[in-house]
């Protein structure tokens, strides 16, 4: 980075979004296929809350994920979000999780291993046409994860 950049090129700044908890029962395994070793997960539920906005997960979002070669396992999320003033926000991310191979094989036994020995990261967007969370139609989030035994848990920030 250079010296001469402005503060907003040198930096990245964050707004807490919400807490997302997801219920995700054992995956579907599909096995080695000519891209990648797949697994889907059915979301059956769960919860975000946030200081702007708070409400439930709509069961049937949907979780693909492709085991890489290199040991990454990269995750395409669709879900339904319903707030608790029954707003309907759609949410996508992609997920890359990867880490030392005794800790993925724990958290794959659904064993609760540290967060802080593994890389679990997201970006994500939304989509709504409720007027009180329109603003949300212009954020790119990022977002910190943990996997649980019933499923991942994410700190999602609004990149400012």
């Amino acid at each position: 980075m250079s010296k001469d950049a402005p503060e907003t090129f040198r930096t990245v700044r964050t707004r807490p979004l919400f807490q997302l908890r997801e219920q995700v029962p054992p995956l579907y395994v599909v096995g080695k296929t000519p891209n990648a070793f797949r697994r889907v997960g059915i979301v059956t539920g769960g919860s975000f809350a946030g200081e702007r906005l708070s409400g439930q997960v709509v069961s049937g979002g949907n979780d693909w994920q492709a085991v890489r070669g290199d040991g990454c396992t990269k995750l395409d999320v669709r879900l339904l979000l319903n707030t608790t003033d029954d707003a309907l926000i759609v949410l996508t991310y992609q997920v890359l999780r990867h880490g030392p191979p005794a800790v993925m094989q724990a958290i794959d036994r659904g064993d609760i291993v540290d967060p802080a020995s593994y890389y679990f990261r997201l970006t994500g967007l939304f989509e709504t046409s409720a007027p009180k969370y329109d603003w949300l139609n212009r954020v790119i989030a990022i977002g910190i994860g943990d996997r649980r035994p019933l499923g991942p848990i994410y700190h999602m920030f609004e990149v400012l």
